[in-house]
């Protein structure tokens, strides 16, 4: 099986424009090695995350070629495997950063929060930084996609290429289609995870390394608009947008097409839907 590890510069953007660090068939299952969203730069918990937070934020492994993939095509990508590099996951309070913090776009009076790290050992599928923090192993891959068609988008951000989704369901056993925009896909991933609640609320997962092993196939003449996740029970679709009501817009009717596809008719998907879809915020 073919390893696949970053060749210069990790990147932070979901580009075209790089040169492949690699070139893949379809078929083909590869091990990809990943950095963690610091890039491997935090040793200690006395060292400052939003220095590194700054520089070295969702490194991507990348860009992969992969052979006769064509706009208008959908990569199918296995998540077969994923193996932490190392004995212990990171999580960070990083100041402006976070879901109950202040923003450059949501302005509050309140000071800063202070920064601070978590270190968590991995053992025993366990991972502990004490006993109250202390959570199953639960790896998936916080970034995953392929490039947009005429820019470059920050690792920092999900869109219709996928990207920074932290969607728990990228997951191994589960299987990811993702649209085709660009002539070889151009697929990066990166940002992996031991875990994380719905929606990283104070924006650090539990962060690792790892060796990622995956499963390429091109479904010919097959165009998706959006990122699809399947599972043994489930159908999913990731829909990325402001306000959420937007996001959960496009992911439900993205599912009714994905039904139409299987056979349903409109109504009937929209009415099952309405009966038993779920959502959750990634």
């Amino acid at each position: 099986m073919k390893e696949i590890r970053q060749k210069g510069e990790y990147s932070y953007v979901y580009s075209r424009y790089r040169e492949p660090i690699e070139y893949v068939n379809s078929g083909e299952t590869v091990a990809i090695y990943t950095k963690d969203a610091f890039e491997n730069r935090i040793k200690s918990e006395s060292d400052l995350p939003g220095e590194t937070l700054g520089k070295y934020v969702n490194p991507q492994t990348g860009p992969i070629y992969i052979k006769n993939a064509e706009p208008g095509d959908t990569l199918q990508v296995k998540v077969k495997a994923i193996e932490p590099t190392r004995d212990h996951a990171i999580s960070a309070l990083i100041a402006n950063f976070g879901g109950l913090t202040a923003t450059e776009q949501t302005r509050m009076l309140h000071d800063p929060l202070p920064e601070k790290l978590w270190f968590y050992e991995i053992k025993d599928n366990i991972v502990e930084h004490n006993e109250r923090l202390k959570f199953p192993w639960r790896p998936f891959l916080g970034t995953i996609g392929t490039s947009p068609d005429l820019e470059a988008l920050s690792s920092l951000v999900p869109s219709n290429h996928g990207g920074n989704m932290d969607v728990p369901d990228v997951k191994p056993g589960n299987t990811i289609y993702l649209p085709v925009l660009t002539e070889g896909a151009y697929f990066y991933v990166g940002d992996c995870h031991a875990g994380q609640g719905d929606g990283e609320l104070c924006g650090g997962a539990l962060e690792i390394p790892a060796k990622v092993t995956l499963e390429f196939n091109v479904i010919k003449d097959k165009s998706i608009n959006w990122p699809r996740i399947e599972s043994s029970e489930e159908l999913m679709v990731v829909g990325s947008a402001r306000p959420m009501e937007d996001a959960a817009r496009i992911a439900y009717s993205e599912l009714i097409i994905w039904l139409e596809e299987l056979g349903w008719d409109s109504l009937e998907a929209y009415q099952a839907l309405t009966q038993v879809g779920e959502l959750y915020r990634g």
